[in-house]
């Protein structure tokens, strides 16, 4: 199963836990009329608050998560632990900390009694609690537990039940968002190990043959050079503006030219509107650069390659064209589903794009063998969770 399903999948599980505990706690409490939707809206939005920081995983999440979930529970006191130790407290009763139930204590739901309960402090009213186990992946990893001063009724061991689950749905989606920001960075590094060895060859090759002939030219192409390699190898980020894709991309091609020497032509047309739309990190370069090396190298008149961004409603709609050698569809269809070939990027920005803002915004490849080929691609201007670091 994918991540892009099982993500689905624990987003879903966590919004009917919300729901649940939402019923759950506010059922018992609740009469008809304005004041239900208020205290609905208020658990909501306090539920909403809590998945954030939850969604950092533990222990960074805990210590903002709590106090929402207290507040949710409405129990004199609410802790979060890990597997061994207290990671947040939200309430009265501080003297408690030094014994709270963690994950390596609490395997299943359980009601704590005085004989268990009561500390030292005389003053303290703590008497009851209710603990339950926190899960990712069927993993034991933690413990929620609410203090009450008198024996807990049974809608509050079900409220307790269901925010366990809510937190260890959260924390799945934090697992889930880790992976993925492996994946995303494990496919960087796959595109920069693809594009230095061939292009950091060819650049420096062509740099040196203007060294004696025209110094000056040579300079230029070497700043452009170090430009173009900074950008591909930064170490933070996953997306950047498409303004700075395209700035890198000119610098590709000015070093590409010099290379060509005059057999590579290019247009370039971009609407202004689009320039600030976010994008995945080296998700046009790759297209470009292959575009030059299996659609015109080899050729001896070279050819000419059109780039066009377009505004279109809510998107940018983007497309690389070259009049190269095209090649036969099937084996492109291999080549993205990953079957066979090496394609430079082509499978690698497909699927990242796809990760990104789902299955419909792939690549869309027009080619034949001998007809060149074109590369299109739609890029939404808004996408949540989307954004340049």
């Amino acid at each position: 199963m994918s991540p892009e399903v099982l993500a689905a999948i624990a987003s879903a599980v966590a919004v009917v836990a919300a729901v649940a505990v939402v019923w759950r706690v506010l059922r018992p409490r609740m009469l008809l009329g304005p004041s239900e939707h208020r205290s609905t809206y208020r658990i909501l939005h306090l539920i909403t608050l809590a998945s954030p920081p939850l969604r950092a995983g533990l222990p960074a999440g805990a210590g903002r998560a709590v106090k929402h979930l207290h507040a949710v529970t409405g129990t004199a006191a609410l802790t979060l632990a890990d597997e061994d130790r207290l990671l947040a407290w939200s309430g009265i009763g501080e003297t408690h900390q030094h014994h709270v139930p963690t994950g390596a204590e609490v395997a299943e739901t359980r009601v704590l009694g005085p004989e268990v309960i009561t500390c030292g402090d005389v003053s303290c009213p703590l008497r009851y609690a209710v603990t339950a186990p926190l899960t990712t992946a069927d993993l034991q990893v933690g413990a929620v537990t609410a203090y009450a001063t008198s024996a807990p009724p049974t809608g509050l061991v079900r409220a307790v039940e269901e925010i366990a689950d809510f937190i260890s749905g959260q924390l799945d989606l934090a697992e889930l968002e880790s992976s993925r920001a492996e994946l995303a960075e494990a496919d960087l590094r796959a595109l920069r190990a693809q594009i230095s060895p061939h292009f950091i060859y060819n650049s420096l090759g062509a740099i040196a043959s203007y060294i004696r002939t025209d110094p000056e030219h040579a300079r230029e192409l070497v700043l452009d050079f170090a430009d173009f390699t900074r950008y591909s190898f930064r170490r933070h980020g996953e997306f950047t503006t498409l303004a700075e894709e395209l700035k890198s991309i000119e610098r590709y091609l000015t070093l590409e030219r010099a290379r060509f020497a005059g057999r590579l032509r290019v247009t370039l047309r971009v609407a202004p509107e689009v320039l600030g739309v976010v994008v995945p990190f080296l998700c046009l370069q790759p297209l470009v650069e292959n575009a030059v090396q299996h659609g015109l190298e080899g050729r001896p008149g070279g050819g000419h390659i059109t780039i066009v961004a377009e505004d279109v409603g809510n998107e940018a709609h983007l497309s690389i064209e070259d009049d190269g050698a095209g090649m036969d569809p099937e084996v492109l269809r291999e080549q993205l589903a990953g079957e066979s070939g090496d394609r430079v990027g082509l499978a690698n920005v497909d699927e990242r794009l796809r990760t990104t803002f789902g299955e419909e915004f792939g690549l869309v490849v027009e080619t034949a063998v001998g007809a060149g080929a074109k590369i299109s691609l739609r890029v939404p201007k808004f996408h949540p969770g989307v954004y340049v670091e």
